[in-house]
């Protein structure tokens, strides 16, 4: 017997239908007409140890005991899912040969090799598994995905990866969360402070956004535009450029803040002559976007509709389990396998029954464009996220289903219309030695923004200058001054925190690490990132008020008690990129694990002496869920979130 073993009932079902029937369904497990048998995990069947399973002892929380690390690392069986492993087991025992059919990701990867070996599968017959890579749960792709089963052990690395960022997790989060817990009960914080090698930075970055609002002085800052007409009365506008004697007079910005240095400007050029010093036309093009990756469809979503992180995610899984009508969503790839060019047509038809607000728009797509999207060579474990071939009444689907539905399926048919063409103009003015400048943009071919023409912020408004030469005379008529104040960042918001996180090279302090983020995925995975903004959210350390994200008296008092290498994204940023190594086989697990291991216990050694005196007088958060992490019982009081007009504490 053959058993598949998927890493959920949904993946699981996909399978048996398209192999050999009629099915019996059994308890946890479909039995085929040949003989072979599909079962599936819940999501994770098994979880690391907690401490108490090591020692006894570590039922109390004291410094003493740490940082708690195993000589040999426990696994033990989710109470929730214990019946569905029972199944395995027995089904495991039985088996002539496996086939491993996580998601197709570390996580998914390592899911299932963590059921396999804990079921005591010997070497011999683990070097025997194959691995099935499903990424779209139409039968079709299934059924072609099973005539390419590979080697499981090619993805041993994968798996590594997965495991270490586990264990970094638990060694991180218990050893961490325990020692400042313990440390803030020493200041009258009576309940549990958690810090993670993720969500610790991420809250860190909330804080400092917050913290820069609110000790953000506005400052006055000059403007002068120059109103000039052509020979032939043709207006229009120039931006003065300040040379470089203006530079004391100016901030690092290149904003100038005396006002009499930008009067003494406009005096000057009011009804003087003006020459063309430069005009230069480009054509330039701009390609079409690629699919969506789980996080840039997060943003999008989060950006038009204020969907949060976590919701997208949701609508994604459901339109991927349920109604099949996307592809794998949990992709951090924007990029598509060649051999899907040949069923773009399927997915376009789809696409056009689907959505009536697409059909128009499929018709008038040119199916001969093949775009950048269509490559074998940026293709890792998934592929970017797209509809399916399969047709649905999207009106059984949800408000927020059938919004990220189409924002999914308006991204692919985007490669099948041409490329945007626009000439921007530039044109440099000099009036009494002083330089202006005047851009404008004019578009030659809207070609794949016609997709696009309801949305703001897409580069679709046009301006226009009169035809200039170089050397052409010119007429200042006058000069204006505008005056404009300096305004703070904004509020972090769930797409612009999601934007931060994979973008985290930008908040990083080391140039060293800036250069190694370029390549990688940024703060977290596609697969946690929503989850890690939801936990903050749930433990009180961040809010929202609208769409604006606001860190609380216990998250700023958390960050500001921490050194300051755990709020920031240098070090878990570091440990992402060399996950992807190991992934890569660039890499080692012990080149990962030995250089965390030494940091913790500098970390944990340093809790002692660092001063948790931000957290002094800050009430404990009271959390959805509670646990009583001492002998004596914790009490969660009301969470206190401070009013944007509180005053920085002393």
């Amino acid at each position: 017997m053959k058993l598949y073993i998927a890493e959920k009932p949904s993946l699981g079902r996909a399978i048996a239908e398209v192999l050999p029937g009629p099915m019996q369904r059994g308890d946890g497990f479909i039995k085929l007409a040949n003989g072979d048998c599909v079962s599936w995990c819940i999501g994770h069947l098994l979880e690391q140890a907690e401490p108490h399973v090591y020692d006894p002892e570590f039922k109390s929380w004291r410094m003493q005991h740490l940082p708690i690390i195993p000589e040999q690392w426990k696994l033990k069986p989710k109470a929730n899912t214990k019946k569905q492993l029972a199944v395995l087991k027995k089904l495991v025992a039985d088996a002539d040969s496996l086939v491993h059919a996580g998601d197709p990701d570390r996580e998914g990867q390592l899911l299932v090799d963590q059921v396999i070996s804990y079921l005591k599968v010997s070497a011999k017959r683990r070097a025997q598994v194959e691995r099935l890579l499903i990424n779209d749960l139409n039968p079709a792709a299934v059924q072609q995905a099973l005539t390419r089963l590979d080697k499981n052990t090619s993805y041993v690395p994968l798996s590594s990866s997965a495991l270490a960022r586990s264990r970094a997790d638990w060694l991180y989060g218990i050893n961490m969360t325990r020692a400042y817990t313990i440390q803030g009960r020493k200041v009258g914080y009576d309940g549990v402070l958690s810090v993670g090698r993720v969500q610790t930075p991420v809250l860190g970055l909330v804080v400092r956004r917050c913290e820069e609002i609110e000790n953000f002085v506005s400052k006055p800052f000059y403007e002068v535009l120059a109103h000039l007409k052509t020979q032939q009365s043709e207006q229009f506008t120039a931006t003065w450029q300040p040379s470089e004697a203006c530079q004391p007079y100016m901030d690092e910005a290149g904003r100038v803040l005396v006002k009499k240095l930008a009067e003494t400007v406009v005096d000057r050029i009011t009804d003087k002559p003006a020459s063309v010093q430069s005009a230069s036309r480009k054509n330039k093009k701009q390609s079409q976007p690629l699919p969506y990756s789980l996080s840039i469809l997060q943003i999008d979503a989060g950006r038009r509709y204020g969907m949060s992180a976590q919701d997208v995610l949701s609508c994604c899984q459901t339109l991927y389990e349920r109604h099949k009508l996307i592809t794998y969503p949990r992709s951090d790839c924007r990029f598509l396998p060649e051999e899907h060019y040949s069923q773009s047509g399927a997915v376009l038809d789809a696409i056009a029954q689907n959505d009536n607000n697409f059909t128009k728009l499929v018709e008038n797509a040119d199916r001969k464009i093949r775009t950048a999207a269509w490559n074998d060579k940026k293709i890792t474990a998934h592929h970017a996220i797209i509809p399916t071939t399969r047709k649905l009444d999207t009106q059984r689907l949800s408000a927020q289903e059938r919004q990220v539905y189409a924002l999914v399926a308006r991204q692919y048919l985007a490669q099948f219309y041409p490329v945007h063409e626009y000439a921007d103009t530039r044109v440099e003015v000099l009036i009494e030695s002083g330089l202006f400048v005047a851009n404008a943009k004019t578009i030659l071919k809207v070609g794949w923004k016609v997709l696009f023409n309801s949305d703001k912020g897409k580069g679709n408004v046009e301006s226009t200058l009169p035809d200039l030469k170089k050397g052409q005379a010119l007429h200042c008529e006058k000069g204006e001054l505008l005056e404009k104040n300096t305004t703070p960042p904004a509020y972090f918001t769930d797409a612009t925190l999601l934007a931060a996180m994979t973008g985290i090279a930008r908040y990083v302090t080391s140039k060293e690490i800036r250069k190694i983020l370029k390549d990688t995925d940024g703060l977290g995975t596609e697969a946690t990132r929503a989850g890690i903004i939801e936990l903050l959210f749930r433990r009180g350390f961040m809010v929202r008020q609208g769409k604006q994200i606001h860190d609380t008296d216990a998250g700023r008092g958390l960050i500001r008690s921490l050194p300051e290498a755990a709020t920031h994204p240098d070090m878990t940023a570091h440990w992402e990129a060399t996950l992807e190594q190991i992934s890569q086989r660039e890499a080692s697990y012990n080149d990962f694990m030995d250089p965390l291991l030494t940091r913790l216990r500098e970390l944990v050694a340093g809790s002692a002496t660092n001063s948790v005196s931000a957290l002094q007088g800050v009430k404990a958060v009271k959390t959805a869920k509670k646990k009583p992490y001492f002998k004596k019982k914790t009490t969660f009081k009301k969470k206190s979130v401070r009013k944007k007009t509180a005053k920085k504490k002393k």
